[in-house]
């Protein structure tokens, strides 16, 4: 996982999310007054369950989990820490003045999670040491810049299921939602529908390590039967990996409800 370039995309789209905070109309006087007072963000992101299943990781599992969690502290800590970097130039936001104590207490909120997922993480003997250690470290920097500054936002991300959008990007699941299905059928406004096939899978086929012809084969066999279990070459503990929101129509597996209440 690419953390340095994951933390530059962040710090870049906080700055042009707060500098549309002042550009932005809102409906109401009062709406206009509140954004403009505590500048609430909403950064977040799409394909998680696409980079799980390339990284090797069913959805549904430990190692799994605590991956996201890792991503999604590196996301929310290097956005308050990029937020405290504009305030050290602009100021914190109006509001902040008003509860300064709760702000940094949310902040210290989230350095003790991240601290506890760190530990988590060692236990789940994790692949990802860098991700892993900056997932935590750069709670400490925010925190340490937000007492000397503040922050600009009171609030910088939001996990929202990013259906339409995550569609526009060519993204094959959105937010933080597992994949729906391997081969899925969109309806369109104007009429007739649109056959989907997940585009991970070769990918995610051969970094477990198949060959080029059995990765064909098994995506092949994915294609003519509308789901992946019973796939020439497949190995059965792999099986886990593909498993979808779900229950393919010639398949027997799904993520359980558990799986997504847990990732939540």
């Amino acid at each position: 996982f690419d953390v340095d370039a994951f933390k530059k995309a962040a710090d870049t789209i906080i700055l042009a999310q707060d500098i549309l905070v002042d550009r932005a109309s809102y409906p109401t006087e009062k709406l206009t007054l509140n954004a403009k007072a505590y500048r609430q963000l909403g950064l977040g992101y799409a394909n998680l369950g696409s980079l799980l299943m390339v990284l090797g990781l069913p959805y549904d599992s430990d190692k799994g989990r605590v991956l996201a969690g890792q991503i999604t502290s590196l996301m929310c800590g290097e956005a308050y820490r990029m937020s405290a970097v504009i305030a050290s130039h602009k100021g914190p936001f109006a509001g902040y003045y008003n509860d300064r104590e709760g702000t940094l207490k949310v902040l210290s909120k989230h350095l003790d999670s991240a601290e506890r997922l760190f530990e988590n993480s060692q236990r789940s003997d994790m692949d990802d040491k860098y991700l892993e250690t900056a997932s935590r470290l750069v709670w400490h920097e925010a925190k340490e810049l937000a007492e000397e500054y503040g922050v600009k936002n009171s609030q910088v991300t939001v996990l929202a299921p990013t259906g339409t959008i995550s569609f526009l990007m060519d993204c094959d699941t959105t937010g933080v939602e597992p994949e729906l299905a391997l081969i899925k059928y969109k309806k369109l406004v104007g009429g007739g529908t649109l056959k989907l096939v997940n585009s991970q899978v070769p990918i995610a086929l051969r970094r477990l390590g198949y060959l080029n012809e059995e990765a064909d084969v098994i995506s092949e066999h994915m294609l003519e039967k509308e789901t992946i279990e019973g796939a020439p070459y497949l190995k059965k503990e792999h099986l886990p990996i593909f498993d979808c929101s779900f229950k393919a129509p010639n398949g027997s597996r799904s993520i359980s409800y558990m799986g997504h209440i847990k990732m939540m």
